[in-house]
């Protein structure tokens, strides 16, 4: 497996000089709609398409209840579910309420499973407009997580 990426330019708010700079964004290549993946899933599994969407339904709908109840989910090797949110900075503790939260979110931090393939995949460049591969760059990951520095790349681009 390869992730694919572009090159896009930046201009930094925090850069006074507004240098623009170039970075690599990775790149969506479509979406993956709930039926075909209950299909997928069928293929692999063996289970009827209905018993897999019920499963993954009911899977959906308990996860709902659990982070509103404020709970984090663990689902094995997969990874862990657990409600965050963002908040402005204020001077004072009293000043601190629930006006201050900007956005609500579900954090999602990858189990064993995906960090295992995280660790073997690749880098790609994709081509602007053009949807070719140019194999630029080959990133293998230190255990803990950070850029080898291979291929010309400073930085994780894995994250």
């Amino acid at each position: 497996m390869a992730i694919k990426y572009e090159v896009k330019k930046v201009v930094f708010g925090f850069d006074k000089t507004k240098t623009e700079k170039f970075v690599a964004q990775a790149k969506v290549l479509g979406m993956v709609e709930f039926k075909t993946l209950c299909e997928e899933v069928q293929k692999v599994s063996m289970a009827p398409r209905g018993v897999v969407k019920m499963v993954i339904d009911g899977l959906i709908d308990t996860l709902n209840m659990d982070l509103d109840k404020g709970y984090s989910v663990q689902l094995g090797d997969f990874g862990c579910f657990r409600p965050g949110l963002n908040a402005k900075s204020q001077t004072g503790v009293k000043d601190v309420d629930a006006n201050t939260v900007y956005r609500r979110k579900i954090i999602f931090s990858s189990g064993s499973y995906f960090k295992e393939m995280l660790n073997k995949v690749t880098v790609e460049r994709l081509e602007l407009g053009k949807g070719t591969v140019v194999k630029d760059a080959v990133v293998n990951p230190k255990p803990d997580g950070s850029g080898s520095g291979q291929g010309g790349l400073d930085e994780n681009p894995l994250g």
